[in-house]
């Protein structure tokens, strides 16, 4: 059952990509909040989708702990493609920090443009935290969240990855709080599976980490050993 659910699933995946996509290509003269908007019916209707074909919803705690901050730099724990769309529905409105290629994916890239993610270039090293920086500053002040997947890639439940500087050198020099996220999505939507499975996802959401007085360093300790250790609790829950 789940395989068959989740064929269905894929289905209206596609064709609400390229439809919607090619809408928010035709209209890319307007301005960014009607665009913003466009894209995230888009978000919605899959993340309603999900829940329908598959079976599969999120609980999420800690909501109160971005209550009161307008926006943050978001550090999530990275397992599957779910929470690409998940957070956007939690932290709204919002700029990716992608691979610059991922920009030239038929309709999803060409749709991604038009709500001006952080494109970022992973070769090109020192100068890839400067455009992080650098464009970061300026979704940061312009009211918008910023959301990093710290490990850069997406690890298996109960492993961890390398957990990069970037994001933290960000907070530290822009002074916005960074915000710790765990989840175990990749239980129920595994990396590179076609299938998934019912069930509730794990959300917990930390409260913001204040740069001041910290060096970048000691950011990212903080959010990764908060994150990790949210993770260990939420694997070995019943």
């Amino acid at each position: 059952m789940p395989a068959i659910r989740s064929v269905f699933f894929w289905l209206g995946f596609f064709f609400s990509t390229i439809i919607i996509a090619t809408i928010a290509l035709l209209l890319f003269f307007l301005p960014f909040k009607y665009r913003y908007w466009l894209v995230s019916t888009w978000t919605y209707l899959n993340l309603w989708w999900l829940k329908l074909t598959c079976g599969l919803d999120a609980e999420i705690k800690g909501r109160e702990n971005i209550q009161t901050i307008p926006c943050g730099i978001v550090f999530s724990k990275h397992q599957s493609t779910w929470e690409t769309l998940a957070l956007k529905t939690i932290f709204s409105p919002e700029a990716w920090v992608i691979k610059k290629e991922l920009l030239s994916v038929p309709f999803f890239g060409w749709a991604a443009r038009l709500v001006e993610p952080i494109a970022l270039d992973r070769k090109a090293g020192r100068k890839a935290v400067d455009q992080l920086i650098e464009q970061g500053r300026k979704r940061l002040d312009a009211g918008r969240w910023v959301i990093i997947f710290p490990e850069g890639t997406r690890t298996q439940p109960g492993k961890k990855g390398h957990y990069k500087l970037g994001g933290a050198m960000l907070a530290s020099a822009t002074g916005y709080p960074v915000i710790p996220v765990a989840h175990n999505a990749g239980q129920y939507w595994p990396r590179h599976s076609f299938v998934k499975y019912p069930g509730t996802i794990q959300v917990r959401i930390g409260k913001p980490i204040p740069p001041e007085g910290k060096t970048a360093q000691e950011i990212l300790v903080l959010a990764e050993n908060w994150i990790e250790a949210q993770m260990q609790d939420i694997t070995h829950q019943p």
